[in-house]
């Protein structure tokens, strides 16, 4: 898989697009064009929650081929089906132990509310983070109670 491969792929269809103008999905409060937009498109993330973030948006646009390509090869499934009547409505930023530029690991506990038809939830998830050739890799995560 080429990490660049992201480049300009238009959402699937069912799934929001998102313009470079617009709030960025993740929840930061930045334009998508100068938060996640760039690491979909091909620019490794600088830090574990960068990555956590962009992750996030990729559920939320429908971009599958971006989380494999973020989810570390040892523990990445084979297949990755992401459903389009399921809209991600949120993102909140719980917890970051470290995961910065020069850490070689990190852990990014996050909650993500989200809709399916009458149906609303959220996932509750404490995930770990590997900085290993020079980017950092979506290890595993432990689900927490809501």
């Amino acid at each position: 898989m080429s990490f660049g491969a992201a480049a300009s792929r238009a959402a699937p269809q069912g799934f929001p697009r998102v313009a470079d103008g617009d709030p960025c999905p993740c929840g930061s409060g930045d334009r998508f064009a100068g938060c996640c937009a760039p690491a979909l498109r091909g620019t490794p993330p600088s830090t574990a929650e960068a990555l956590m973030r962009s992750r996030y948006t990729a559920f939320v646009v429908g971009d599958a081929r971006y989380l494999a390509e973020t989810w570390h090869p040892g523990t990445r499934p084979d297949e990755l089906a992401l459903d389009a009547a399921q809209r991600w409505t949120g993102l909140e930023i719980v917890d970051v132990d470290a995961g910065a530029e020069g850490d070689t690991r990190g852990v990014v506990e996050f909650r993500a509310t989200w809709r399916h038809g009458r149906e609303r939830g959220s996932l509750h998830e404490r995930s770990r983070f590997l900085r290993r050739s020079g980017r950092w890799w979506y290890l595993d995560g432990e689900i927490r109670p809501s």
